[in-house]
């Protein structure tokens, strides 16, 4: 991944993190839990994909002077917040279960404990990477269950929404069970 996709969120974890820094609450420590409650097609299980971009997010998370600007000219941010962000550094810790695990409803995922800001500037970003490429194994791993044995390839890049999206879906394809499909493997190789 490694692009700066710092404001790729909800606006609103920047204001609430901005509320947290006036009341003085940088150190505080937060947990929370990333988990679904229901199975939507009552399918019985789901797979857990994308904490590989989860982690590449987390280790390159920063503002940078464009960020920084951008959130200055939206006349909602203190400038004692906004200097804390070009110092922002990720110190939590996360622990997650393997990807292509067999998950189930009110399961923990992925349990973050950091300082509250920084645990909340992560939220969108996460769920974003987790609820997409989790439904993407999932359903793969459903069709592979039907194809008894004969090879199921992937073909989402010609659906797909982006670039990012096509390379990622066919991970976690992947990861729910379908084989590599030739075009796959020849743009890995760029």
């Amino acid at each position: 991944m490694n692009k700066n996709l710092s404001l790729l969120t909800d606006f609103y974890e920047f204001t609430m993190s901005n509320g947290f820094f006036a009341k003085n609450m940088t150190t505080r420590q937060a947990y929370f839990d990333v988990f679904f409650r229901r199975i939507p097609d009552n399918g019985g299980y789901a797979i857990f994909s994308g904490l590989e971009q989860v982690i590449d997010y987390i280790k390159n998370l920063k503002f940078d002077s464009d960020d920084i600007d951008f959130l200055k000219n939206t006349n909602k941010f203190s400038e004692e917040f906004l200097e804390y962000l070009s110092k922002f550094k990720f110190t939590g810790d996360v622990w997650a279960i393997p990807e292509g695990t067999v998950v189930f409803p009110n399961e923990p995922l992925i349990t973050v404990r950091a300082p509250l800001i920084e645990a909340q500037i992560l939220e969108t970003f996460i769920l974003l990477l987790v609820n997409h490429q989790s439904l993407i194994a999932t359903k793969s791993s459903r069709i592979v269950a039907s194809a008894k044995g004969r090879p199921v390839m992937e073909f989402g890049a010609r659906r797909a929404h982006s670039i990012d999206a096509a390379f990622l879906g066919a991970r976690a394809a992947m990861i729910g069970g379908c084989v590599r499909n030739i075009l796959y493997i020849n743009c890995e190789r760029i």
